[in-house]
Parts: structure tokens; sequence; C-alpha cells
């Protein structure tokens, strides 16, 4: 089964450095709270806000151990006004036995605000 994974975190600037950063923090902390190994993942899908533009982060998640070979994509999301500022989302797409509901999205600094609902 192919289950989605949901995660989302914000930067305080576009910089290289801060949103390679936090890419990798969700990322990893995505996967250590699911249990997952980088040969489970079939792919990952990540977007920023259209105000985060200084690197991609794809790049960030290429380069964690063992997961040079995940294939990865970027995109911007839709510029809705009044949306959240300076995000990154990633949409995880990995082989697992657990069902819907055990599955656990993560929501770090100001993407808290996204989904209350599910941060724990």
């Amino acid at each position: 089964m192919i289950r989605g994974i949901r995660g989302a975190i914000t930067v305080l600037e576009d910089s290289n450095e801060q949103v390679l950063h936090e890419t990798t923090r969700l990322a990893l902390e995505m996967a250590k709270a699911n249990n997952i190994e980088p040969e489970f993942v079939a792919s990952v899908i990540i977007s920023t806000t259209t105000d985060i533009s200084s690197t991609f982060p794809a790049k960030a998640v290429r380069s964690i151990e063992g997961w040079s070979f995940v294939p990865v994509m970027c995109t911007h999301e839709m510029n809705v006004p009044g949306a959240l500022e300076k995000c990154i989302r990633i949409l995880m797409h990995v082989n697992t036995e657990k069902a819907q509901k055990d599955i656990h999205h993560i929501y770090l600094n100001n993407a808290v605000q996204l989904r209350p609902d599910l941060v724990k």
C-alpha cells in the first residue's frame, strides 16, 4: 500500500542555509515519526510558497544519507492572499502497511497553524 505523509515547516528567511536546513529537518522528522527507510519511499513532492526561491528544497532531501535515489521534485504553491508565508510543504509517498489513521503528519514552526488537529 502506498500512503501519503504530509508535512510543512516555515523558514525565517529565504536563504540557501535556512531552506536546506529546515527542509532536511522536516523530512527527517517525517521519516522518524513514521519509521520510514528511504527504500520504502516511492517519491517526494516538495512545494514552497512563492516567496521562497533561493534554492531547490529537493536538494536537501537528496543530500540525506541513503536518500540520493529517491525521486524528488519541487513546485510552487498557489499564491493565495493571506496564506502562510515562507512555507515549505512535503508530500512523501511511502510503501507501508500502516493504516491511514496511524500515519503521523508533521507540522513544524509556524506551519503548525495549517493543521492544528494533526499536531501532537
